[in-house]
């Protein structure tokens, strides 16, 4: 190949494969099962929006949703969610029906959807004192978090005080307050500008680098779907249909695109990982694996990714704080 071809966009590299096919070996936590979803109409017909979509998602995988508009995007996560039902087929989560809402998924919307009437403390600790919290525990959760997304100071804002992109910070720090297993989002930077919408990109993963977290990530934009996924499911409209899944490259593992210092409330006396995680969230690490900001033996907060070699370390899992080894294929 000359200089002057351009590499097959269809070919991965041997590292992307290995990582996308440990990524495989994972257990399923999320399924859809021949999914169909109808609307009825005015004239006393149907309108299928969603026709036969199944898939799988895997433990702390990344995946993007994609399509044009109408193809169904926001109903299939809405029903993922638990907050519209399915015509035919099913959704499982750990090989459960999915029926209604739980506080095991949490859910980010495209607007903001914070309640105006409470603080920015307050409305990350309404998930949590709905699942039972005493409102003291709830509290020193919240403002755990608010500190983590570098809200602290704003803990006693009201939402229409703050930007975009902050209400945004805040309805992420709420969705994943209460712990969920699987993160939703549903073209939650699609109101933002460009500089912001990078910041918040970069911040997402920076967040779930750090946490025991699926994420299902609604998106239009191809490139934001590249960026962030491990790999992508394309919808076809009217009806919406699934393509077959695309498998992206590598995550850059923040290589690509840098923070700006202290933007996204990451801290750039700490580097781009908070030092600290509310209780109850295991922190993900690997020691003696090297990164782009760590020394020979430093913890790397990571999703598996070895940030120099570009692909996945074998050795990174939660259980490697206790010294154990560690399965490659349990990543």
């Amino acid at each position: 190949m000359d200089s002057t071809t351009l590499p097959d966009y269809k070919q991965m590299t041997p590292e992307v494969r290995e990582r996308l096919d440990r990524i495989a070996r994972r257990p399923v936590i999320l399924e859809g099962k021949n999914v169909f979803k109808s609307f009825p109409t005015t004239g006393g017909g149907e309108q299928t929006v969603l026709k036969d979509i199944s898939f799988q998602v895997h433990s702390r995988e990344f995946l993007s949703i994609i399509g044009p508009s109408g193809c169904g995007k926001s109903t299939l996560i809405r029903i993922l969610a638990g907050l519209e039902s399915v015509s035919s087929g099913e959704i499982l989560l750990d090989g459960k029906p999915v029926v209604e809402p739980g506080a095991e998924r949490g859910m980010v919307f495209q607007k903001y959807t914070l309640f105006p009437w409470l603080s920015v403390c307050q409305n990350v600790m309404f998930g949590l004192e709905s699942i039972g919290k005493d409102r003291d525990t709830a509290e020193n959760v919240a403002l755990q978090w608010l500190d983590i997304i570098g809200l602290g100071k704003y803990a006693d804002y009201y939402p229409n005080q703050l930007s975009g992109g902050m209400q945004q910070r805040v309805a992420i720090a709420r969705a994943l307050a209460p712990q969920p297993r699987v993160l939703l989002m549903d073209e939650p930077f699609g109101a933002l500008d460009a500089q912001t919408r990078t910041q918040m990109q970069n911040y997402l993963l920076e967040v779930w680098r750090n946490i025991d977290i699926t994420i299902i990530f609604v998106t239009h934009d191809l490139d934001e779907a590249v960026y962030l996924s491990d790999r992508i499911l394309a919808l076809k409209a009217n009806p919406g249909a699934e393509k077959p899944d695309r498998r992206t490259r590598s995550r850059p593992a923040a290589t690509d695109r840098t923070p700006h210092a202290g933007s996204c409330g990451i801290s750039s006396g700490r580097g781009t990982v908070p030092h600290r995680l509310p209780s109850g969230w295991r922190r993900l690490s690997a020691s003696g694996v090297r990164s782009a900001r760590s020394g020979p033996s430093s913890p790397v907060y990571g999703p598996c990714v070895d940030a120099e070699a570009g692909r996945a370390s074998p050795s990174c899992h939660h259980r490697h704080h206790a010294g154990n080894p560690v399965d490659p294929d349990s990543l």
